[in-house]
């Protein structure tokens, strides 16, 4: 049978706000007192949507083939993707073979380097390929694990981002990594409440427990040398994008004066292989954090890994639910994923993207079966009670 061509490209907001894990309620830890680039400005440091953190929600792409198949993939992008995907991107798609995925990545990419790059035109990138390999999936009856060359393990092992690693010890996780609460605008009291919180984890979890700080680009490099130096004591596993994407330099002095065995991890906001090779020729760091939806998606993220793996370094993708998960099961630089506690007091544990996707998998405790992700494409489907609006067409 002939390999079917793309039909059509359809993308969608969700109507009414974000609907995405930058746009919890109100009292959830995400959008609690954590640091931030803008904890410097006292009036937007107690929460992080009063900045605007949730401002962009929720792209969701939906590619349909010939034969009726439809593909769908979600990402952060919101109305801005949407108009970059309708206006723009669907050119490069609409009339292809489902197959001709590379070919798709390299002119989405291509033009779109005047005004893209990184950002929010990766992102909308991210979740076109995402959805591109979902209806590959659906299309051959195979999860998408299977054709990335198919698991390398039986289960995938996780730790857990949240506010409670202490709760995520209970429920199995192999880990627990903190919110940073405190910035360098807070000073040397600030610092103090930082390692205290640390020191009264490490009490709580012991000692063959894992523990991280996720600084979330707030730091400079003075702080982050002493935050790491003052954590050894608790011992800390590592400390993760402690200073802007872009400190390349900054990041490599981190990793050079940081105490013998902590690593340093970044990524999370990085994008594409080039981004991604400055990081590992630089020496920036141990390793490295991609978001499938947000650095080029699952057909990008192949070269990243080939790329981190031939510097001997591990690629543990950013949160991202089945979109990495497929991914990490089938690279040996990537032995364990995060799961992103989205219970708002980070007691239980919820599928990522709820309401908006079913059939969504989660860790039971703190492991996964790869039988888990055998259904075809990331094998899950989009709610049909969705509210969602398509604000562009072409």
């Amino acid at each position: 049978m002939a390999m079917p061509t793309i039909k059509q490209v359809r993308a969608f907001t969700v109507r009414g706000g974000g609907a995405d894990y930058h746009d919890q309620g109100d009292g959830h830890w995400i959008d609690s007192q954590i640091s931030t680039p803008m904890s410097k400005y006292p009036e937007y440091r107690m929460t992080r949507k009063s900045f605007g953190l949730n401002v962009l929600g929720t792209l969701v792409v939906e590619i349909e083939a010939s034969d009726g198949t439809v593909g769908f993939a979600v990402t952060t992008a919101g109305d801005i993707g949407a108009f970059i995907v309708e206006r723009h991107l669907a050119r490069f798609l609409e009339g292809q073979r489902v197959t001709d995925i590379e070919k798709i990545w390299d002119q989405m990419f291509s033009a779109t380097l005047y005004y893209g790059r990184k950002g929010v035109v990766l992102n909308t990138i991210s979740g076109v390929d995402l959805a591109l390999w979902d209806l590959l999936g659906k299309i051959r009856q195979e999860p998408v694990h299977a054709m990335l060359g198919g698991p390398v393990r039986d289960e995938l092992t996780f730790y857990a981002t949240g506010a409670r690693p202490d709760l995520a010890k209970q429920m199995g996780f192999i880990g627990g990594k903190m919110p940073l609460v405190h910035g360098p605008a807070e000073g040397d009291e600030g610092l103090k409440m930082n390692l205290n919180q640390l020191a009264d984890m490490r009490e709580k979890v012991g000692d063959d427990f894992w523990l991280m700080y996720d600084c979330w680009m707030s730091l400079d490099l003075n702080y982050a040398t002493r935050l790491a130096q003052g954590a050894q004591e608790f011992g800390l596993k590592w400390i993760e994008e402690a200073l802007p994407p872009d400190d390349y330099w900054g990041y490599a002095d981190l990793r050079r004066n940081v105490p013998s065995g902590m690593l340093v991890t970044t990524g999370e906001h990085e994008a594409t292989r080039w981004g991604f090779r400055m990081l590992l020729e630089k020496e920036c760091c141990d390793i490295i954090q991609p978001d499938v939806g947000w650095c080029g998606g699952v057909t990008e993220l192949i070269k990243i890994s080939a790329l981190a793996d031939a510097h001997n370094k591990l690629v543990v993708p950013h949160g991202s639910s089945v979109y990495s998960y497929h991914f990490v099961i089938t690279r040996h630089n990537s032995p364990f994923a995060e799961f992103l506690m989205m219970a708002p007091a980070a007691d239980e544990v919820v599928p990522m993207f709820t309401p908006l996707l079913l059939d969504e998998p989660v860790p039971e405790n703190g492991r996964m079966r790869a039988s888990k992700l055998d259904a075809p494409g990331f094998g899950v489907r989009l709610n049909p009670d969705a509210d969602l609006e398509r604000p562009y067409s072409h």
